[in-house]
């Protein structure tokens, strides 16, 4: 995939402003940077988005360019929902990062969401009949919401006219984004 392939497409990346794990957010933004993609990161508000290592050991900060409440979805070609046991878990109970996801999903643009990121989707109620993967701890969550939870490094699901991208910790990151990749080339909205 070149930087031409890439040119003028939009990623929203989607976090709270404490605990999203730093490889969950920092590795696909570099990547994709690097690929001339344009990536914006929305926090619940302005203030730094503090990243943790492992969910314990500080990680670098994160300026967040907008908050989720100012999102338009419509203006991004792919959601990124990063995990981070804490950040994932305030971030499900955050209703407009639960309308962006659905925004997304109702719209057929990819979602893409690593670790403990789908617990966001399963809050959005947009995993039912899904194939999708995440950190072990939520396999009952996406089973009760209606997914089927696998144990693979990535789980691209392309039923119901969207496409999922899920992948389990920051150790799958290589395969997750592969993954990202080709659906951002794909996508010719």
């Amino acid at each position: 995939m070149t930087a031409d392939d890439m040119n003028m497409r939009k990623v929203l990346a989607i976090v709270t402003n404490y605990g999203v794990e730093q490889d969950e957010l920092l590795v696909p933004q570099e990547h994709l940077c690097g690929l001339d993609v344009r990536v914006s990161v929305a926090a619940v508000s302005t203030g730094d988005v503090r990243t943790l290592v492992g969910d314990v050991k500080p990680g670098r900060t994160v300026r967040p360019g907008l908050t989720l409440a100012d999102v338009d979805p419509a203006a991004y070609d792919l959601l990124l929902i990063p995990g981070g046991t804490l950040n994932a878990d305030a971030l499900r109970r955050q209703d407009d990062a639960l309308r962006i996801i659905r925004a997304f999903v109702s719209s057929g643009r990819p979602v893409a969401a690593i670790c403990h990121g789908p617990w966001a989707l399963v809050e959005a109620g947009v995993v039912a009949e899904k194939k999708l993967t995440s950190y072990p701890s939520l396999k009952t969550d996406i089973r009760n919401a209606g997914g089927q939870w696998t144990d693979e490094p990535v789980v691209t699901d392309d039923r119901q006219g969207w496409r999922l991208i899920t992948s389990r910790n920051p150790g799958d990151l290589e395969p997750f984004l592969r993954e990202v990749d080709a659906a951002l080339a794909a996508d010719t909205r």
